[in-house]
């Protein structure tokens, strides 16, 4: 797996407050928003911040820790193909990784597939067809 962070993903209560904050009040530009879903935000070259609504984060990833859980936010790393993703998850399990979800079509029109790191921390591997997926890959 390539040394690299392609999105910060955090849970959001509503994607409308959190568009409000950072593109309204911080004046931060944003690349992606779809109303009560996500926004995303380029944080960086290769990087964005993704404030994605609550429901749907748990819908796809699991439940949000209050205790038992995993925390409101992913790490995700993008490559180029569904087989890459299949490959990079099978990478993570080999150097003992727990692999969450194997890559599953999602309705977004990508292919992910989620593993959790030593500490705790649930990591998405992704192939996004879109733009903003694509020019993320170096």
């Amino acid at each position: 797996m390539d040394q690299r962070l392609s999105f910060l993903t955090l849970a959001v209560a509503d994607v409308a407050r959190s568009r409000a904050f950072f593109v309204e009040g911080l004046g931060w530009q944003e690349s992606l928003y779809v109303p009560g879903d996500v926004l995303m935000i380029r944080v960086g070259e290769r990087l964005v911040l993704s404030l994605w609504d609550r429901a749907a984060f748990e819908a796809e990833v699991g439940p949000i820790a209050t205790g038992e859980g995993f925390a409101p936010l992913t790490l995700a790393h993008n490559v180029a193909s569904p087989a890459d993703v299949d490959e990079v998850l099978e990478e993570a399990a080999a150097a003992g990784a727990t692999v969450r979800s194997t890559g599953t079509e999602r309705e977004w029109g990508g292919y992910s597939g989620y593993f959790v790191d030593p500490d705790g921390f649930a990591w998405e591997v992704a192939y996004n067809p879109g733009p903003i997926g694509q020019d993320l890959l170096p």
